[in-house]
């Protein structure tokens, strides 16, 4: 989840006014651009316990990469995360550590983040003891023993959080993702892109399972990630009707947004607890005797961070459907998505693929592929068929693009681990569960090491 947003005091008047914040992101095709962001879960190399806070553990990582020009995000005096140019490095509820890397021209550009990243975070790490896991979920811990990062807005969800699900606090605390932030160019731009990436959001996530382990035994579902968001908080979660709607649009989408319940509202320094609250009721004046005050465009930033449907809507898309993995496969997610979306042809082509089927079947997907991923059914098929020809086509795509590096290699190279799964390679879930009743032997611990970047 994001530090904290944008400071932008003006005041609220209307829902127009929402509707045209979102449209300032539109921007032309030409300046789009990649923005990946993903997670890891620290352990200790001792015991694999994950690290607390301090001592000799979250903080000291974030000041040990902050040492090389990265400017501290304070909270009450601690450091809770970290930016420069453009980037940041922020903390989830159990210390999981995410890089929401920089906006981005190419693939090329993602994977060379991706290396500094480790790079920079492998020595600090490694001085500590410490290693860091990219998986789903957390493979050993039980719930009530993962710590909690002193950061304000966690504090108020893990109070909100069982209110409105059963599983809230472990995808605040067990699961880590990644996803990709793109660009739209214009509202009919937004909404074509949206309504492809959102249907086809299940086949991503069966694509990307990387979760088959829960308190160190298979678990049964291939992305236990999945599986906890199908209760986690599904007012705001999900994949809303509305967005497959012919009128979808940014001014729709607002009068969606206004009836989330709130989380907070920064005052000063501090976060106010509106959690529940309506924001339509907090834009109308209702809460302006209390200390929120009235309502101001950077809640509205805030608030829209607190949207957790499987792509998110934001001045840009923000595609939300995968598990964490191996650094290769985080990069195949940004591939999949830049090419499927950036290239005319190829958003054509995705959105015919689409149109075979009712919005209803591919929500309907979402429990099924977390059990059982690429072999879920879909139709008369599985979705390893969708998912075949959803790689295609986002070959086709990064080829038409044809951003190439100084081997001369066009961006579809990273779309190979994905080529391979689709035609019959396990996915990294089936990976581990292999490891596990083979050589590990039922011993879960070897997946840190194995799984470490």
């Amino acid at each position: 989840m994001s530090n904290p947003g944008e400071a932008d005091a003006t005041p609220i008047h209307s829902v127009r006014q929402l509707a045209d914040y979102l449209a300032t992101g539109c921007k032309p095709a030409s300046r789009h651009t990649i923005g990946t962001e993903h997670e890891k879960f620290g352990f200790s190399k001792a015991g694999f316990a994950p690290p607390p806070y301090e001592p000799e553990g979250i903080r000291a990582i974030l000041e040990g990469i902050g040492a090389d020009g990265w400017e501290p995000i304070m909270d009450h005096g601690q450091p809770i995360g970290l930016s420069k140019d453009g980037a940041s490095v922020s903390l989830e509820p159990a210390g999981q550590l995410e890089l929401s890397g920089g906006m981005l021209f190419d693939l090329h550009a993602t994977r060379d983040e991706f290396d500094a990243h480790f790079s920079a975070l492998r020595p600090v790490a490694d001085a500590l003891g410490l290693g860091f896991a990219p998986l789903g979920f957390h493979p050993t811990m039980a719930r009530d023993a993962m710590p909690w990062m002193p950061k304000s807005r966690y504090a108020i969800m893990r109070r909100y959080m069982p209110k409105v699900g059963s599983m809230g606090l472990d995808m605040m605390t067990r699961t880590c993702t990644v996803q990709v932030n793109l660009d739209y160019a214009s509202e009919a731009d937004m909404a074509a892109k949206l309504k492809v990436s959102l249907a086809l959001q299940p086949v991503a996530t069966a694509l990307f399972a990387n979760s088959p382990f829960t308190e160190g035994k298979p678990n049964g579902f291939l992305s236990k990630r999945a599986d906890v968001w199908t209760d986690t908080d599904n007012g705001r979660s999900g994949m809303p009707a509305l967005m497959f709607a012919e009128d979808f649009g940014f001014e729709r989408y607002v009068d969606w947004v206004l009836d989330v319940p709130m989380y907070f509202v920064m005052r000063h320094g501090e976060m106010v607890d509106m959690a529940g609250q309506s924001f339509r009721r907090f834009m109308a004046g209702d809460f302006s005797n209390g200390p929120a005050g009235e309502a101001t465009m950077g809640d509205f930033a805030d608030h829209l961070t607190t949207v957790f449907t499987d792509v998110r809507l934001k001045k840009f898309l923000e595609m939300r459907g995968a598990d964490a993995g191996t650094p290769e496969m985080m990069v195949a997610q940004s591939a999949l998505w830049v090419g499927l979306l950036y290239d005319e042809a190829a958003l054509a082509a995705a959105s015919s693929l689409v149109r075979g089927h009712d919005w209803s079947l591919y929500a309907g997907l979402r429990p099924e592929v977390a059990r059982h991923a690429l072999d879920a059914r879909l139709g008369a098929g599985s979705v390893r068929d969708m998912a075949r020809e959803m790689v295609e086509i986002a070959t086709q795509g990064l080829r038409a693009r044809n951003r190439r590096d100084a081997d001369g290699r066009d961006e579809s190279v990273y779309l190979t681990p994905l080529a391979e799964i689709v035609h019959g390679k396990p996915t990294q879930a089936e990976h581990w569960l292999g490891r596990f009743n083979g050589e590990w032997r039922g011993d879960i611990t070897r997946i840190f090491a194995e799984a470490a970047i």
